[in-house]
Order: C-alpha cells, then sequence, then structure tokens
C-alpha cells in the first residue's frame, strides 16, 4: 500500500476516536434509559455525517477553486 494510504487511514482513525471520544460518549453518558441511549447515539451520528459533509464540501470547494487560491501564496 502507498504512505497515501496508510496517511489516510490513520487520520480517520484519529478522526472516529475523536468523535467517539468527544461526542459519542458524553452523549451516551448523559441519559440513563436505554431509549435515551440509543437516541443520543442516532442523533450523534446524524452530527457525524454533517461534519464529514461539511469536510467533504469544503474539500471539493478547494479543488474546485485551487487555481483561485494558489495564487494566494505567490
Amino acid at each position: 500500500m502507498s504512505t497515501e494510504v496508510w496517511i489516510f487511514g490513520g487520520a480517520v482513525l484519529i478522526s472516529l476516536l475523536a468523535f467517539g471520544g468527544l461526542i459519542l460518549a458524553p452523549a451516551i453518558g448523559s441519559f440513563s434509559r436505554t431509549w435515551e441511549r440509543v437516541l443520543a447515539g442516532a442523533l450523534s451520528l446524524v452530527v457525524l455525517v454533517a461534519l464529514v459533509g461539511i469536510g467533504v464540501a469544503v474539500g471539493l470547494a478547494i479543488v474546485y477553486f485551487w487555481p483561485d487560491i494558489s495564487t494566494w501564496f505567490d
């Protein structure tokens, strides 16, 4: 496997660990009833999807506008 695959895999792993520790665990730990914990987990997954969507949108914008952005560094 290439270096880029290892770097991407490491970034995904770190991101999922951060999501689990900073968003999912506190959300689930805040409730005592099982159905509340399940819903907190589901809503946390909605937050994860939103964060991934924002990241993809920003990445696509950078790729699309790169000719203009690259002139900022000259």
